[in-house]
């Protein structure tokens, strides 16, 4: 569920000299060229060394709609960044002795079944956390994502078995989203309270967030929460919430970086926070220790050796130095969480517009300040990186564009879209209605109302579906494979541009027609 960010986690640092962090005004700078740069509306950023809080401050407008500004206290979701609680929550339970890491995820969810009967008796506590189950990256995702969709925790866990492996049970990272929902169900099973009641109750009361809650319904004042933006049409808008139903220990906390810091400085000092020991030591280095390795291709500018994922954080060497961090992506919004332990430094960036290159320029500028990395601009690297991609990927989707346009003039409309209408079903996302309407092709999903859009013949008995909600920058192909008499008899789709959100995880869809 976390969108296409701008960045990988595994973003290192220099050699260490004498150091000396950017001034309030020079972080003030950087983050109003940021918001510039990447239009973005509203930013809060958050500094921790050594202990203390040394800069907190919103900036911009926490909605084009409203123009109200942004403070420290404004909330935003920061999705996947909640993982590291549901974490967190199961080892304040490993430290009651009520259940271990290894245990057996059937031995508190009877009915949890994967697609493979070995690795379903087989998998772990710790394996729920750490991406390495086999299934692809994102897979089932669209279960709750882009809609809040009327998927239960019972189908949740239901179609888990469905999810057909792309790779051997512990042998490659592939991110996930629905195992932290199966995680947050485990706490509810061993502690008896639903993940949302056991996380406030155990982690965020107990560190005065008191402005934080598990999801966006339980927030108990709303008077300053962020919109989430996206560019709809080539202008940024204000777009419509995701409350990410069932989700909530996946990606569901809102929260504020004065929060914020009560986390990160619980985690900068093993599990305690004031006289508070939240979790113990132990589990707070297990929480911190590789568990799944994650392949480094490119050392980068910071020369990165090594990335793997712990239990809830992203885990990497930069310059020698060990990284903490994670990012967070729900449409309109995304997040990033970074802390160096050995220099006892922590950045929090939150952000209410789905493009990371802003949180991964602000973040790498403030960490070279403590560094004595000079001369660099990241604003302007990630921009120009940004800039690159977004033009590949555009002339990609504007060529396909083209050739449909071209094939519509030169079909005069001629086509018998009867064989391929008819009612489709996937054994886990459910049924699509494909119809005509008005004399144009409609796709139109039953579960997940935001995926409804116009058909457009493309090539043979392919597609592309271009989604009503523009704000869905997913647009995507759709094959038909047709039965012996020529008729529609099963659909596989694909999105269309290199840069879609893993979380359309629109490979995984296997239809069939059923009438």
């Amino acid at each position: 569920m976390t969108k296409t960010l701008f960045t990988a986690f595994c973003l290192g640092l220099a050699t260490l000299v004498q150091s000396q962090p950017l001034s309030g005004t020079a972080i003030d700078s950087l983050v109003q060229r940021s918001m510039k740069a990447f239009n973005v509306p509203g930013i809060a950023v958050s500094v921790i060394k050594d202990g203390k809080v040394i800069h907190c401050k919103g900036y911009g407008v926490r909605s084009l709609n409203t123009m109200q500004k942004v403070d420290e206290n404004t909330l935003f979701g920061i999705a996947s960044n909640s993982k590291a609680f549901t974490a967190a929550a199961l080892g304040i339970l490993v430290d009651e002795k009520k259940l271990k890491w290894d245990d057996k995820v059937r031995d508190y969810i009877p009915e949890f079944k994967l697609y493979s009967p070995f690795v379903t008796e087989e998998f772990t506590i710790r394996d729920l956390l750490t991406h390495r189950s086999g299934m692809g990256l994102g897979a089932g995702d669209l279960m709750f994502f882009p809609d809040s969709s009327d998927f239960t925790l019972k189908d949740i866990l239901y179609n888990l078995r469905f999810l057909k492996p792309v790779s051997s049970f512990r042998t490659k990272y592939d991110y996930d989203n629905n195992l932290y929902i199966v995680a947050g169900e485990v706490v509810h099973r061993v502690s008896g309270e639903s993940w949302d009641d056991f996380v406030t109750e155990r982690i965020l009361t107990p560190l005065g967030m008191t402005h934080t809650a598990t999801s966006f319904e339980r927030l108990q004042d709303k008077s300053n929460v962020i919109d989430g933006h996206a560019p709809v049409d080539g202008k940024v808008q204000v777009i419509a919430r995701n409350t990410i139903g069932e989700s909530h220990a996946a990606g569901g906390i809102n929260s504020s970086v004065a929060d914020l810091n009560k986390w990160v400085l619980t985690q900068l000092s093993h599990g305690k926070y004031g006289d508070q020991q939240l979790f113990s030591d132990m589990v707070h280095e297990e929480m911190w220790t590789p568990q799944t390795i994650i392949p480094v291709r490119n050392p980068g500018p910071y020369n990165t050796h090594f990335a793997s994922y712990g239990l809830g954080f992203f885990i990497s060497d930069v310059k020698g130095y060990k990284q903490l961090s994670h990012t967070g992506g729900l449409e309109g919004m995304v997040t990033q969480i970074t802390m160096i332990p050995e220099l006892n430094l922590g950045i929090i960036v939150l952000t209410n517009q789905q493009e990371g290159g802003a949180f991964s320029a602000i973040t790498n500028q403030i960490k070279d300040a403590y560094f004595n990395i000079s001369g660099t601009d990241r604003v302007k690297e990630y921009a120009a990186s940004r800039n690159q991609m977004l033009a590949s990927a555009n002339h990609l989707t504007d060529s396909i564009w083209h050739e449909i346009e071209v094939a519509q003039k030169g079909s005069n409309g001629k086509m018998d879209f009867n064989q391929y209408a008819g009612t489709y079903r996937d054994v886990w996302f459910g049924d699509v209605m494909i119809s005509v309407k008005n004399g144009k092709y409609w796709f139109d999903s039953k579960r997940s109302p935001k995926l409804t859009g116009e058909l457009f013949p493309y090539k043979g008995n392919s597609f592309v579906v271009k989604w009503r909600d523009r704000s869905i920058d997913a647009d995507a192909f759709v094959n038909f494979g047709l039965d012996v008499n020529g008729k529609g008899a099963s659909i596989t789709m694909k999105p269309i541009s290199p840069l879609t959100d893993f979380s359309f995880d629109f490979q995984d869809l296997e239809f069939h027609k059923i009438n």
